[in-house]
């Protein structure tokens, strides 16, 4: 290659260079109003949440979301960083929930409580799909509806549409119905164990075995007391890893779900990066690696990324869509709700 070669070929790499870092650029440019807005939502949200410790920041951020969504009209140009935070943002802060998760604490249950936690997942996804179906809604819909109630709430809704790509509708449907009907289980649980005369620690495993979020199963095992909010916790992180394997085979369903014309890029990977990156954090904080103050800080910022993403979905909840989709979704999230505490319960008067 001569000098004047040379020197054309690398002044075009200086400009296709100078191009790439406008674009990133612009495109950082776009996103950080509508990020900075998620994030400062997120911080006043888990400040709430010190404060009414029975309701978790993700719920109250959802709430705001929604609030802001019907009383007032969203700046454009807000748009494009709300999108990434209800997506980007949540996938990481999905991977960072990995590091809650002791897998020795999980097993410590004893074989009879994982395999009620299996039971609960499991049935509880088949149970909702069959309901829904009879019901005639989308595969998508009933999807977001079955993972969010059987597995970790509003977290699993986003994770499942990450892989089944759902309508923007549908997603907020699902978040919507999560709010209203986990906020629901926060008293029925307590008074319904009361009544059964259930102890405490009984209580706590029906409670981490069918209440839809992590916070939700905090504040009812915080409720009933005793030993029930240690048990609680555990039984539903292990509910929360169940993510792994129930996305991964979503994943596999959604790409033979594909038609013969989907180009192979377009598919679904078949371990989405997010649940692998959920999966190396649970092992990192399992065989004990991670420093406890490193755990705190990535706890901390978990939270507020989910919470970030959950202002931002919450913020395409309108009353009008509510309107929209009838009565059929509600009806499903009632008959899941049963479903998976029903099956919980009988779990966990078999194990104990």
């Amino acid at each position: 290659m001569n000098p004047i070669q040379e020197q054309t070929r690398t002044v075009g790499h200086r400009r296709a260079a100078s191009a790439h870092t406008i674009r990133i650029g612009k495109l950082g440019g776009e996103l950080a109003p509508g990020v900075m807005v998620c994030l400062a939502v997120a911080v006043l949200s888990m400040a709430a949440g010190r404060f009414l410790p029975a309701v978790s920041p993700l719920l109250i951020a959802i709430v705001i979301g929604t609030i802001v969504a019907n009383l007032l009209t969203i700046p454009q140009r807000l748009q494009p960083g709300m999108t990434f935070s209800s997506k980007k943002l949540l996938r990481i802060g999905i991977a960072l929930l990995g590091l809650q998760l002791m897998v020795s604490d999980i097993f410590g249950l004893g074989w009879k409580m994982v395999a009620v936690v299996v039971a609960v997942v499991s049935l509880g996804i088949a149970g909702t799909m069959f309901v829904g179906g009879l019901l005639g809604l989308t595969w998508t819909q009933r999807v977001l509806v079955a993972c969010g109630f059987s597995i970790c709430g509003a977290a699993a809704v986003a994770a499942a549409d990450g892989v089944v790509d759902a309508d923007e509708e549908e997603v907020l449907t699902a978040v919507a119905l999560v709010v209203i009907f986990g906020t629901l289980m926060i008293p029925t649980v307590p008074l319904l164990a009361g009544a059964m005369g259930m102890e405490p620690t009984v209580a706590g495993l029906w409670a981490g075995g069918a209440i839809h979020e992590v916070a939700q199963v905090v504040a009812v095992g915080g409720i009933i007391g005793g030993g029930a909010l240690t048990v609680a916790a555990i039984v539903k992180l292990a509910r929360v890893l169940m993510l792994a394997p129930v996305i991964a085979v979503l994943s596999m369903v959604q790409r033979r779900r594909a038609t013969d014309t989907t180009h192979e890029s377009g598919r679904p990977p078949l371990v989405p990066f997010f649940v692998v990156g959920f999966l190396v954090c649970a092992v990192l904080r399992t065989i004990g690696v991670v420093p406890d103050n490193a755990l705190t800080v990535a706890k901390d910022l978990q939270t507020l990324l989910l919470t970030a993403a959950m202002f931002a979905l919450g913020a395409g909840v309108r009353l009008s869509l509510i309107k929209k989709v009838g009565l059929r979704p509600f009806v499903l999230a009632a008959a899941s709700t049963v479903w998976v505490a029903s099956i919980a319960l009988a779990g966990v008067l078999l194990a104990v």
